[in-house]
């Protein structure tokens, strides 16, 4: 059975981010990540988590400009001082944090730039983080966002994220699935798991449509965790979605995988 994180980004928000943490021990989780820790000092944080004896497994590396609608850093050739400061700054909350992983956000095309350059300052980005975080154990990812929710994302889907980290080559570099964004491309659940799972290190979920919890759309997630530990699966499946009421409201699938 797949083991279950909880994205302390989208869950328990009614609750200052170092209050998460014994919350979502409370609700039944061993595990969070977090999309962007850097708000909080690193050691805050690491003592919230070792007080709700929960581990932190991934972190985003921080990503600019991305998500107020700009390019981001790490596929931008003329940005590349500013991907080294925020590759310094992940690694720094990654070791303060004990994570396991460290998520690159590709960000989006900037149309001023020529896109197989834009991809091949990617994979540049990524054998760069990939051989820094090495030296202290922790695997760098990568991951496919849609191009509804993200248009004019670097990268859309696995097989053009395969692509890049084949371009890159790196041992420690490798993807992250999720599903919710799989779906939105209109990309068979099943076959893409078997496709791309020995590239992937880490997953992460939500219904589909409306990015809300297990139920709440059409996805078969039942199924496809089943299908993840008959795979033979081994990493963490991190619940990455939008609670359609409140987080303690949308356990209840987690409840039902105990």
């Amino acid at each position: 059975m797949p083991r279950f994180a909880a994205n302390l980004s989208l869950l328990f928000t009614e609750l200052p981010l170092p209050a998460r943490f014994a919350a979502a021990a409370a609700a039944g989780f061993d595990a969070v990540e977090i999309q962007f820790p850097y708000d909080y000092p690193a050691p805050l944080l690491r003592d919230a988590a070792a007080a709700a004896a929960v581990d932190i497994i991934l972190i985003n590396l921080p990503a600019g400009d991305l998500m107020s609608g700009g390019c981001g850093l790490a596929s931008h050739p003329a940005r590349a001082a500013s991907f080294q400061a925020a590759l310094a700054e992940g690694e720094h909350y990654a070791r303060v944090l004990g994570v396991r992983m460290v998520n690159v956000l590709a960000g989006r095309f900037d149309p001023r730039q020529d896109e197989t350059l834009t991809r091949q300052t990617l994979a540049a980005n990524l054998v760069l983080a990939g051989e820094r975080l090495a030296a202290h154990g922790i695997r760098v990812t990568c991951e496919a966002i849609n191009t509804f929710d993200m248009p004019g994302f670097v990268v859309s889907t696995p097989a053009e994220l395969a692509e890049v980290l084949a371009e890159a080559a790196h041992p420690n570099v490798g993807m992250q699935l999720d599903l919710y964004h799989l779906a939105r491309m209109q990309l068979d659940l099943a076959a893409t798991l078997v496709q791309y799972l020995s590239q992937t290190g880490h997953v992460q979920f939500a219904d589909c449509p409306g990015r809300h919890e297990p139920g709440t759309g059409e996805l078969p997630l039942a199924q496809v965790f089943a299908l993840l530990d008959e795979l033979g699966y081994t990493g963490w499946c991190a619940a990455e979605y939008k609670p359609a009421t409140s987080t303690a409201d949308s356990l209840h699938w987690l409840a039902s995988r105990r």
